[in-house]
């Protein structure tokens, strides 16, 4: 019985359970524990289920209003009316094949990239998958490792714990043995070994843990837009449906005409495929990441990279490739046994990247008896070790560990961090340790320089980002100079005066002018990180940030998107919605180019379907008031909507597109939709009645109507297209030359009920002409002041926008 309240995580009690040996459990033991179910598995995927796909894309309020309509006219109409079902059907099964590809090359990534958990069974430490896992697994955790299960700690070496993805504390937690661990956390610093006592759906937070690898729709703005648009048309179906069903009785159409009528307007209403084509936009663009080895962990990050404006990256790991070689080291005191205690702090079975360095130049070589340890982390930036009666040892960053009075030491350190290395101090201290604190009477014995490797794919990536109007910022534990260095050595531009993060404003708005102001930021915490990702963002900035350290993991999750690399931390990839599988640097430009490609395309693909159901409605209207029969056949706007808008609308929505997607998507499709809409359908209600006005048989009347439909449909597709490249150009032919191909064979004519006016034909085509020009200064008015708008919040005119220019080229011309 529970008493109403959510558990926290101090509130976690794990039952008692038997201690599990030093050498882990038995085979036999594990087995025994796989047969009753008590393993970590929990289903994770990365995607919907395939009855998912097919509710998804089958049972839609469109798909229910259409089915009505098709059902309708099979019972009473003819079946050449009925194509639009060959429409809804094909629609249903693109959807539903695009989204099951998506799902499977994720899938098969998500495998690739999951984390391991490294356990110890009979005596030996092994990697096994997550969900392999069970109750009572004596597993490792090292830094940077994820907390796979519920555990009470069983050794620890200064472990240290971060909680907050489960509290929202950022300071990190010491874990001594017998105290509890709980899946959701990560370790930031130490070792140690952990006994599994909550596993799988029993673990707490499971949920959080596996929130970047399970499926999420697409909460974006350009998704809920079209979500809102589709309940303004579902609105206004059901009144016009209900006055075109009686107008078309009223106007003596019998049963079948009457239903024939009421089916072809609301039909015309409906844009179909407009959702259908904005998933596909997200699947094919997740496959085509998915072929560069990029994992896209949450769909609506496809969207998401296309507003981005300002990307942070952690200098290591991403502008390096995260490898350090050790350069030299510069004694200062002879007296201390430099090279013995270099030696011994590098004989560590947990070595982060550094001592990995050292322990190339300094093999264990003497037997010093390790004492207190107190393991590095970012927000200390430095490490000690207590060897008995060789003293405490100490390694750091030189700002973070000397005192002030150590001022030749501090501006030696200062210039050799000018050349782009990395500068660490080495000191001692007869001194014990006492907690996390540094010890008293320190002396500088050496100076340790790290150099690190600068990818060989930075520079242009960094070129892309400059020529798209995204600002870089570059946020590092190191020293700052050492930061500006390399951002110089990758040809990063404005790259500035370094600012200090020990000197920076708390206040956020301070912080957000000072991160507007420069580039370069070194000696962050990660608190700081976090911090600076959210004062951007309340500048109206959306922010993706890279990393692939421990250190990332909060800034990762706070930011707009987080992009990990695929050789980072295993809790770095879990939070971020974006994985680099194979670290490449240079795949960013396509991973940002993939997004606005996908949102500007949806944008644009929008407008062409709104105008159709603008200029519907508008027609529904204006026949229901007069009583008229309806214009067209169900037969002639499936013409129109293949013709001029599904064919298109599909090559558009997979076109290069380069532009910045900024907010106001649904103001900025209304505005184009709305009086273009209007427009195109009172041109084809003139046209409408002045073949009813010379007593022009019905099927002469509607061919006039749909003559004049197509040719401003295919003047509103020439707008949308603009810039027409030669890609666009071959669409617009192909459509021209399928709308010319209507006419001159019979059997394709008496298929759709198509006849040339006998008189009129001239002024009909006059009319259409006028509404071609008229449509075209409605539209082009409406282009130009959404480009207005857009230029007005930041957008890049020098970059390509429209054109079908790849990242690569564009990062060639960097100015």
């Amino acid at each position: 019985m529970t008493d109403g309240h959510a558990r926290g995580p101090s509130s976690v009690e794990p039952e008692p359970r038997p201690t599990t040996p030093n050498t882990g459990l038995s085979a036999d033991e594990v087995a025994q524990r796989v047969t009753r179910g008590q393993t970590n598995g929990a289903g994770e995927r990365t995607g919907r289920t395939v009855g998912e796909i097919l509710r998804a894309n089958i049972l839609t309020r469109f798909n229910l209003l259409l089915g009505t309509l098709l059902a309708a006219i099979i019972a009473v109409g003819q079946l050449q009316d009925a194509l639009f079902g060959i429409v809804l059907v094909s629609n249903a099964l693109i959807g539903i094949v695009q989204e099951w590809r998506a799902k499977r090359t994720l899938d098969r990534l998500a495998v690739l990239s999951a984390p391991l958990a490294r356990v110890v069974r009979d005596g030996d430490e092994q990697e096994i998958a997550l969900g392999a896992v069970v109750l009572d697994d004596l597993v490792s955790a090292r830094t940077g490792d994820q907390v796979v299960a519920d555990g009470i700690v069983r050794a620890s070496s200064g472990l240290q714990v971060d909680e907050s993805l489960l509290t929202g504390e950022a300071e990190p937690v010491d874990k001594g043995v017998g105290e509890h661990v709980l899946s959701g956390s990560f370790v930031v610093a130490g070792a140690g070994q952990y006994q599994a006592v909550a596993v799988g759906p029993d673990a707490y937070a499971r949920q959080l843990t596996a929130t970047a690898r399970r499926f999420t729709p697409a909460r974006s703005e350009l998704v809920e837009g079209i979500n809102r648009i589709l309940r303004y048309v579902t609105w206004a179906i059901v009144p016009i449906a209900v006055l075109l069903l009686v107008s078309q009785l009223r106007a003596r159409q019998g049963l079948s005409g009457a239903i024939s009528g009421t089916v072809a307007g609301l039909v015309g209403m409906v844009p179909q495929g407009l959702v259908l084509l904005t998933s596909v936009a997200f699947a094919v663009a997740a496959v085509a990441l998915a072929r560069k080895n990029v994992l896209v962990q949450e769909l609506a990050a496809i969207e998401v990279l296309a507003r981005v404006d300002v990307i942070c990256f952690d200098k290591t790991g991403t502008l390096t490739d995260g490898s350090v070689i050790l350069d030299r080291v510069e004694v200062l005191d002879d007296s201390l046994p430099v090279a013995a205690a270099l030696s011994s702090l590098a004989n560590d079975q947990n070595a982060n990247a550094t001592l990995r360095a050292l322990q190339e130049e300094y093999p264990p070589s003497v037997d010093w008896r390790r004492g207190d340890v107190v393991p590095f982390s970012s927000a200390r930036k430095w490490s000690a070790v207590n060897f008995a009666e060789h003293g405490t040892w100490l390694l750091g960053a030189p700002e973070m560990v000397l005192r002030a009075e150590e001022a030749v030491t501090l501006r030696r350190a200062a210039t050799l961090a000018e050349s782009g290395r990395r500068v660490l101090v080495l000191a001692h201290s007869d001194a014990p340790l006492e907690g996390d604190v540094l010890p008293a009477r320190l002396r500088a014995a050496a100076l340790i320089l790290l150099v690190e490797r600068v990818r060989d794919d930075a520079a242009s990536a960094l070129a892309y980002f400059a020529t798209q109007g995204v600002a870089t910022k570059v946020i590092s534990g190191d020293h700052p100079l050492t930061v500006a260095a390399i951002a110089e050595r990758v040809g990063m531009s404005h790259v500035g005066q370094p600012v200090d993060a020990r000197d920076l404003p708390e206040d956020v708005d301070a912080l957000g002018a000072l991160l507007e102001e420069h580039s370069v930021f070194g000696r962050v915490t990660p608190r700081q990180k976090q911090d600076m990702v959210t004062a951007l963002q309340a500048r109206g900035h959306t922010v993706a940030m890279t990393g692939d350290g421990v250190n990332d993991v909060l800034a990762l999750k706070l930011a707009d998107i987080g992009i990990a690399m695929g050789s980072g931390a295993p809790a770095t990839r879990s939070v971020a919605q974006i994985v680099l599988l194979d670290g490449r640097f240079e795949t960013m430009p396509e991973v940002v180019a993939a997004g606005r490609k996908v949102a500007a395309n949806i944008e644009r693909v929008a407008n062409i379907f709104l105008v159709k159901t603008a200029w519907s409605t508008v027609l529904a209207v204006l026949v229901s008031v007069l009583l008229w029969p309806y214009p067209f056949l169900p037969r002639h706007l499936t013409i129109i909507d293949t013709l001029t808008i599904g064919v298109p609308a599909f090559f558009l929505a997979l076109a290069p597109n380069q532009r910045r997607f900024t907010p106001g998507f649904v103001a900025r499709v209304l505005g184009f939709a709305l009086p273009t809409g209007v427009v195109v359908g009172l041109t084809v209600f003139a046209a409408y009645a002045l073949e009813r006005s010379k007593n022009l048989p019905s099927i002469e009347q509607r061919t006039g109507a749909t003559l004049v439909a197509l040719t401003l449909s295919l003047s509103v597709l020439v707008l949308v297209a603009l810039p027409l490249t030669w890609r666009r150009w071959l669409i617009v032919a192909g459509v021209t030359t399928g709308f010319i191909a209507l006419f001159p064979l019979s059997p394709v004519r008496s298929f759709y009920g198509l006849q040339l006016p006998s008189t009129a034909l001239a002024t009909t085509f006059l009319i259409a002409l006028a509404g071609v020009v008229l449509t075209s200064a409605a539209g082009l008015i409406a282009l130009r002041r959404h480009r207005r708008a857009t230029s007005a919040v930041g957008d890049d005119r020098t970059a390509p926008h429209d054109k079908d220019v790849s990242p690569r080229d564009v990062a060639r011309r960097r100015p």
